[in-house]
């Protein structure tokens, strides 16, 4: 599909599936929720959001190994000296157009993912010893207990830093290249001059994306049965 624009005519290629998005603007969403349940005491909203955030960053790992090729971690992480190559070309606005993450926000998105899981997990082992117990508290020492408080606690904020960082680098793409992370996120849509030699990526199929992602909710799930949330 080809349309007219003030730089010329463009086409459009799909570069993002709906499972990535779905995960992305979920977790856009969770996260603050998170924050807000802990701190008005609303444990048992903030468990079944730290649950939700488990099942879809682990789906999103799984995902990254056998899902569409722009979800793949095979196709956007590269090495250091790549990212920061990349990240030179904000200097210069003739900089290409890449299908998918660059070689800098690669490095972000697997940073981020490994976060959310450390939070997560720890959750799963916090005790305050007032409100609020994980579901496999009880089943480790209460040293370890104590320790996984206080990483759920800290890890929180560095989750806050980095997605801060991602933010201002998608706003210097804005500012400095001129080019719009966030529309491609929400409607999968990339937008290239028509010449473009940039080729559509392979897309995963919905079949196993529902299956992984079920998977993913039912081990959650599971991990919620173990022990109730709410401190006796």
């Amino acid at each position: 599909m080809t349309q007219a624009t003030d730089g010329g005519a463009t086409r459009r290629l799909k570069v993002w599936d709906p499972w990535v998005r779905l995960v992305h603007w979920s977790i856009v969403i969770l996260l603050p929720v998170s924050w807000w349940t802990a701190e008005t005491g609303r444990f048992d909203l903030h468990f079944l959001s730290g649950y939700a955030i488990l099942a879809l960053v682990l789906f999103r790992i799984a995902w990254g190994l056998v899902g569409s090729e722009t979800a793949r971690f095979a196709h956007f992480l590269r090495g250091p000296a790549a990212a920061l190559g990349h990240l030179a070309h904000l200097r210069r606005r003739d900089a290409p157009v890449e299908i998918g993450h660059n070689a800098a926000g690669g490095w972000m998105v697997l940073l981020l993912l490994l976060l959310l899981l450390v939070q997560a997990g720890a959750g799963l082992f916090a005790d305050d010893q007032v409100m609020s117990r994980g579901p496999l508290a009880r089943r480790v020492d209460p040293a370890f207990a104590d320790a996984a408080t206080s990483v759920h606690l800290r890890v929180f904020w560095v989750i806050v830093a980095a997605a801060v960082l991602h933010v201002l680098a998608v706003l210097a793409y804005r500012v400095l290249l001129r080019r719009n992370l966030v529309k491609p996120m929400v409607t999968g849509v990339l937008e290239v001059p028509r010449e473009s030699p940039l080729q559509a990526p392979r897309m995963g199929h919905a079949l196993l994306a529902v299956a992984l992602l079920a998977a993913a909710a039912a081990f959650a799930w599971w991990i919620s049965t173990l022990r109730p949330p709410s401190f006796f």
